[in-house]
């Protein structure tokens, strides 16, 4: 008799655990129902725990010190209930030990956000199962969006369930999410020209009327391409143009990018469509529709920056921007597109957004490491060095003329070949403007549609240059990389202290003292103003620039290094 088959043991689920750790972990910085400033501390054999205590009962969240936008973070998947010792280590009874405590009127978002957790574990064991499919599809990446696909398959800094999209199935997923690597086709819809807002040149690959089978419209209507995810939602729509008609022809392939609602056309990769999609990332009211404003917003972005290094020379080979002046929409968060051209001269580089440089790569390598390996004589500190000094120097340049952007992991790549490192920059909307600053030196006006893009003090434009550049473009490597993080931090610190001085004058002295000497840093309430919370109860204007505190890991001995 043959030995017994041998069965491969099972690769453990560990997905819900990871989960709810990071949800435990966000809920905490936020302190939702007081778990961060309500609570006490208790010490046990196994490390800290912290107590909250509740009209009649208390929960306990074991924790280990953290320092990363936090003084701690959730050590276990778990919380406790002290009465009975019930041990809470699913997502769905933890928020509802949590909804109990909170106000009535948000316990609709304690499910809304319930809800965001089984989408997201979902997502992650659907990103489980296929890995070493996307291994095969990819290889070593190295060209086109393999990166934009690793990237999409990491976790966010901040927002816990991030790889979760809002009513999207599996095959839905497969088929459009960036992190399948899919190519689809557009479909098209013929909306009236006089309604159409149209600015700059369409690309030369735009279909004519014929091709979709539109002949009677070629002289009276405009064609706007639509996401396959979004017809349904146009469909159903009843404020469309009058005289609008969808193509039943698709047209056009197309890769999506990091961000699902952009996509790059195989036609020409240089060129990116961003296109609205009828779902959300990033919390319940963080629709991916496109507004008509933002449009505005980021060709007006543009002019300004340009402007700004037509001052500033030195940046001129250095910082790099996408060109967002060609856009069109019907006055519709449906029906819009923005044409989003990559400058010339790429052939010959690498370029990777900032959010992949922690993915794992399909060899097992980070993918920071892997471009260390080519580019840097395998030190991936001296990669980090050469971004974070090219990086500061910019956006405290910027923060001199009274500017901070939202230029997020996902809206910076680095442009690397042999000897050299650019920053090439995108999505130029949602900026933080000081005017009296801008004022004085470039006046306007500018152009901006979106009135909560200009104040008349530092503190929000601050805000904005410590929650975007500082925590998510640089602490997040420093934190995200335990086996550097002693030197990560000291070159974070020293960096930005290197370029504030470069700045000087009173914009450098409000760096100097709201980041580097600040005792606590602004930290993203995004969970909170995203899902959690009515906007009447979080007072949140903007659901990306909502805030709490945090300790700063900036300052001499700060994080848990």
């Amino acid at each position: 008799m043959g030995d017994p088959a041998v069965t491969a043991p099972a690769v453990p689920d560990t997905s819900e655990a990871e989960l709810l750790t990071r949800v435990l972990s966000a809920l905490l910085r936020e302190d939702v129902v007081g778990l961060r400033t309500a609570s006490t501390a208790v010490d046990r054999a196994d490390g800290r725990w912290l107590r909250l205590a509740a009209p009649d009962d208390a929960l306990l969240l074991p924790v280990a010190e953290d320092g990363f936008q936090c003084e701690y973070a959730a050590r276990l998947p778990l919380l406790v209930r002290e009465s009975d010792g019930a041990e809470l280590t699913s997502y769905d009874t933890v928020l509802a030990a949590l909804r109990a405590l909170a106000e009535s009127e948000d316990r609709g978002g304690f499910d809304a956000f319930t809800e965001e957790c089984r989408q997201t574990l979902a997502t992650m064991r659907l990103h489980a199962a296929t890995r070493d499919e996307l291994t095969k599809t990819l290889g070593v990446p190295d060209v086109g969006l393999a990166y934009d696909t690793l990237a999409a398959r990491l976790d966010h800094p901040v927002y816990p369930t991030a790889r979760g999209r809002s009513g999207l199935t599996e095959d839905q997923l497969r088929a459009y999410a960036p992190e399948f690597h899919p190519r689809f086709a557009l479909r098209w819809m013929a909306v009236p020209r006089e309604t159409v807002t149209l600015t700059g040149k369409l690309p030369e690959f735009w279909p004519p009327p014929q091709a979709l089978g539109l002949d009677g419209v070629r002289d009276t209507h405009v064609l706007l391409p639509v996401h396959p995810l979004t017809v349904d939602a146009l469909r159903r729509a009843g404020d469309l143009p009058d005289g609008t008609v969808l193509a039943e022809r698709a047209y056009l392939d197309v890769v999506p990018t990091l961000s699902m609602r952009t996509v790059a056309t195989v036609e020409d990769p240089s060129v990116h469509l961003k296109l609205p999609l009828a779902t959300a990332t990033l919390g319940l009211r963080n629709k991916r529709t496109v507004k008509p404003g933002t449009l505005v917003d980021g060709a007006a972005g543009q002019r300004l920056l340009e402007a700004v290094i037509a001052r500033e020379p030195r940046f001129r080979d250095t910082v790099l921007h996408a060109d967002e002046t060609t856009y069109a929409h019907a006055g519709h968060e449906l029906l819009a597109v923005l044409c989003r051209r990559y400058p010339p001269g790429l052939d010959d580089s690498v370029v990777v957004p900032l959010a992949a440089l922690l993915a794992e790569a399909p060899d097992g390598r980070l993918v920071v490491d892997q471009l260390a390996d080519r580019f840097y004589g395998g030190d991936p500190l001296a990669l980090l060095d050469a971004c974070l000094t090219l990086l500061f120097d910019w956006q405290t340049t910027l923060f001199g003329y009274g500017i901070a952007l939202e230029s997020h992991q996902q809206n910076v790549s680095l442009v690397l070949r042999p000897g050299s490192l650019r920053l090439l920059f995108k999505d130029n909307d949602g900026p933080r403007i000081n005017s009296e600053r801008l004022d004085a030196v470039l006046p306007g006006p500018w152009g901006f549609d979106d009135a909560r893009t200009f104040c008349t003090d530092d503190g929000p434009v601050a805000d904005v240059f410590a929650t975007i550049t500082v925590h998510l473009c640089a602490g997040a490597y420093a934190f995200g990389l335990p086996r550097h993080r002693h030197a990560l931090l000291g070159l974070v610190r020293d960096r930005l202290t290197e370029a504030v001085d470069r700045l000087g004058g009173d914009a450098g002295d409000v760096l100097r003292a709201r980041v580097l000497r600040a005792p606590r840093l602004p930290v993203k309430a995004m969970v909170t103003a995203g899902t959690l919370l009515s906007k009447e109860h979080s007072g949140a204007a903007d659901v990306n620039k909502h805030y709490t505190t945090g300790p700063n890991y900036l300052l001499t001995g700060g994080g848990s290094a």
